[in-house]
C-alpha cells in the first residue's frame, strides 16, 4: 500500500476538481486567478502554426456552420471580470457549447476558451433570442479579434474572425447617442423621421443609429444625408435573410423565428456599439420624442435626475400617444404635404392614460452601467432604475391610436412641442430642400 502524504492528497483533489470543472456542461463563471489557470491550461490548444489566419468577418450579421448561431459583434468588458461578450442570436433549445478562439497579441497565437451562453429572458416565446457569448479572456493576452466555434478543434482558416470593439477607453466624443431599431417594412414615413431626427438634435443629440432592414428609396436619400452630415450611423440588418422574422414583439405559433426583426439584439448591440463614445444613449423608436416638460433639452434634464438620483443609470420614461388620426390646422406648410409622413406639429392632442393598463416606458440610460436591454426596461444594470415624473418629461409617441373610439374632447391637448417650432421648422426645410424637395 503506497501511502500518500498531505501535499499529494492537496495535489490530487486539486486535479480532481479540475477535471470536474472542465467536464461539467454549463461551465461556472471564472473570477479568480487560480481557476482561470486551471481552465486555460486543461482547453485545448490549436497547434502553434495555427495562428490568426482566419478571414474577418464584414457581415453585420455572420452565421455559424452550425446556422442556430449569429453572430453580430464582439465587445471587450471589464466591469466584473476581464471578458469578451459577444452579442449575438440563438437558439434557445438547440446551441448548447460554443467556444471561444482568441487572436493575441502580441504574439499572434491562438486560444482557446469555453463560453457562458446566456440567453436572455425577454425571448416573448420565440425559438431564438439575443444572447450574451461570454468568454474569460486569456492572461497576458489582449485579443484584437475572437473567432467562435461549437468545438474546440478545427480549422483556424475555416473560421470567421470578429474584431473584438470598445478594447482601448477613449474620452466620449458625444454626450446623447439615439438608438432607432430594426427599420423594416419598406420603412416610408420620411418627414415624420426627418422632424424625429432634428428634434433629437436641438434636444441635444449628436449621433442616430439606425439598424436597417429595408426602406423606401426616398428614405434612403434622407439617410444617406444624415450620414453624411455625420449625424446618422446605419447599420446593415438583414436578419430576413437568415431566420423567418415577425413583425410583432410576441409569438404567435406561426412559424416565425424571432420578433419584431430581432429589435432586442439590435438594442443590445446598440448599447454596447456606444459604451465608450456616448455618455448616455436614447433607446427609443423614429415616432418617439423624450420631451422634457420642466427643462429646455436633455443635458439639462439628466444633469437634475442623475443629482437627484446618483446611484440611478437607467431613467424610465411614460410613453404617450398623440394620434395621427387627430390634428389641427396649425402649421400647415404646403411645401411638407408632398412628403409622405405624419407631420407632428399638427399632432399635440394626447390619449389619457389608461389606469388598468400597463404604459411601456423608453428609456435613456448610462451604458457603462447596463450589461443586457430589452426594449421597455433593462434586465441586468448596476444601481437603480428610475420612473421619470410626468411632470418633468413624457415620450410624445404619434402613431394610429389605441383609444381609436375617445371622442376629440377627451384627449388632452398638449402644446409642448410647440416650444421648438422655430427651430424644428428651419431645420426641416434644410434637409428637405437637400433631399426631398
Amino acid at each position: 500500500m503506497i501511502h500518500c502524504g498531505k501535499k499529494h492528497a492537496v495535489v490530487a483533489c486539486i486535479l480532481i476538481l479540475a477535471g470536474f470543472l472542465i467536464c461539467s456542461s454549463d461551465y461556472p463563471w471564472l473570477q479568480n486567478s487560480i481557476t482561470r489557470k486551471i481552465f486555460l491550461q486543461q482547453t485545448p490548444v490549436p497547434p502553434v502554426g495555427h495562428i490568426c489566419t482566419g478571414k474577418p468577418s464584414q457581415n453585420a450579421i455572420t452565421p455559424l456552420k452550425d446556422n442556430r448561431t449569429f453572430i453580430i459583434s464582439p465587445y471587450f468588458d471589464d466591469r466584473e471580470s476581464k471578458v469578451t461578450r459577444v452579442i449575438g442570436i440563438v437558439h434557445h433549445q438547440d446551441v448548447k457549447q460554443l467556444f471561444c478562439w482568441f487572436c493575441c497579441q502580441p504574439d499572434g497565437k491562438m486560444y482557446v476558451a469555453k463560453a457562458k451562453i446566456d440567453v436572455h429572458s425577454d425571448r416573448f416565446g420565440f425559438p431564438y433570442g439575443a444572447a450574451d457569448i461570454v468568454c474569460l479572456e486569456p492572461e497576458n493576452c489582449d485579443p484584437t479579434h475572437v473567432a467562435i466555434h461549437e468545438s474546440p478543434y478545427g480549422n483556424v482558416d475555416q473560421l470567421p474572425q470578429f474584431e473584438i470593439k470598445n478594447r482601448k477607453a477613449e474620452p466620449f466624443s458625444v454626450n446623447f447617442t439615439v438608438c432607432i431599431s430594426t427599420m423594416f417594412g419598406n420603412y416610408n414615413n420620411v418627414l415624420q423621421f426627418i422632424q424625429s431626427v432634428e428634434m433629437y438634435k436641438i434636444l441635444g443629440a449628436q449621433k442616430v443609429v439606425v439598424y436597417k432592414n429595408n426602406c423606401s428609396h426616398l428614405m434612403e436619400k434622407v439617410l444617406r444625408f444624415y450620414v453624411e452630415e455625420g449625424t446618422a450611423e446605419v447599420i446593415p440588418w438583414p436578419i430576413d435573410s437568415h431566420l423567418k422574422v415577425s413583425p410583432k414583439w410576441h409569438f404567435m405559433q406561426d412559424g416565425t423565428h424571432i420578433g419584431y426583426y430581432g429589435q432586442i439584439t439590435a438594442l443590445n448591440d446598440c448599447v454596447y456599439r456606444n459604451m465608450q463614445r456616448s455618455k448616455f444613449v436614447v433607446l427609443n423608436d423614429a415616432d418617439e420624442i423624450i420631451l422634457p416638460f420642466k427643462h429646455p433639452d436633455w443635458n439639462t434634464m439628466m444633469s437634475s435626475l442623475q443629482e437627484q438620483h446618483p446611484r440611478s443609470g437607467v431613467f424610465l420614461f411614460e410613453n404617450h400617444i398623440f394620434p395621427k388620426t387627430v390634428s389641427t390646422h396649425a402649421f400647415n406648410i404646403s411645401s411638407w404635404n408632398t412628403v409622405p409622413g405624419a407631420n407632428i406639429l399638427q399632432h399635440v392632442h394626447r390619449e389619457p392614460d389608461r389606469k388598468s393598463v400597463f404604459n411601456p416606458r423608453k428609456m435613456i440610460i448610462d451604458p457603462r452601467k447596463v450589461f443586457q436591454t430589452s426594449v421597455h426596461s433593462v434586465l441586468r444594470a448596476y444601481g437603480d432604475s428610475v420612473y421619470v415624473p410626468l411632470d418633468v418629461a413624457l415620450i410624445y409617441h404619434c402613431r394610429l391610436p389605441l383609444q381609436g373610439n375617445l371622442p376629440r374632447e377627451s384627449l388632452i391637448r398638449d402644446t409642448t412641442l410647440w416650444r421648438y417650432n422655430s427651430s424644428l421648422i428651419r431645420n426641416v426645410n434644410r434637409v428637405l430642400y437637400q433631399t426631398v424637395l
